[in-house]
């Protein structure tokens, strides 16, 4: 069976990117790779940041647990993040409650539009 390895993310500032993603989710960057800075998530897929002239946003969504959206979404708050409940940043400065679960979406100093939900979209309540 395939499974997703890793995603390699155009950033003005790959160190300064990897830095405010592993701070928002309560991992650590690095350690360095070649021309990459990698943030591991909790199932092993690596998103490695690369300096780039060019970058062209994108959107990339992390399903956390309760206690890790409210870690997360606590630095966003202290860090001075615009946060929104919509992916068109409508409900400004408010999160969402879809699918019996929640969810937030700020983006990162590249403009990447990032996601926090607690619950998978399409995923019935319990």
């Amino acid at each position: 069976m395939a499974a997703l390895n890793h995603l390699i993310i155009p950033a003005k500032d790959k160190h300064a990117s990897a830095k405010f993603l592993a701070t928002i989710l309560g991992v650590e960057a690095g350690p360095e790779w070649g021309p990459f800075m990698p943030v591991r998530t909790a199932n092993g897929v690596t998103l490695d940041f690369v300096d780039s002239k060019d970058v062209r946003t994108q959107h990339y969504a992390f399903l956390v647990d309760d206690r890790e959206f409210d870690a997360g979404l606590t630095h966003l708050k202290k860090d001075g993040i615009r946060i929104f409940a919509g992916p068109h940043k409508e409900g400004p400065g408010e999160i969402n409650r879809y699918h019996g679960g929640r969810g937030v979406y700020f983006e990162d100093p590249n403009g990447h539009l990032l996601e926090l939900i607690t619950r998978p979209y399409g995923e019935s309540p319990p």
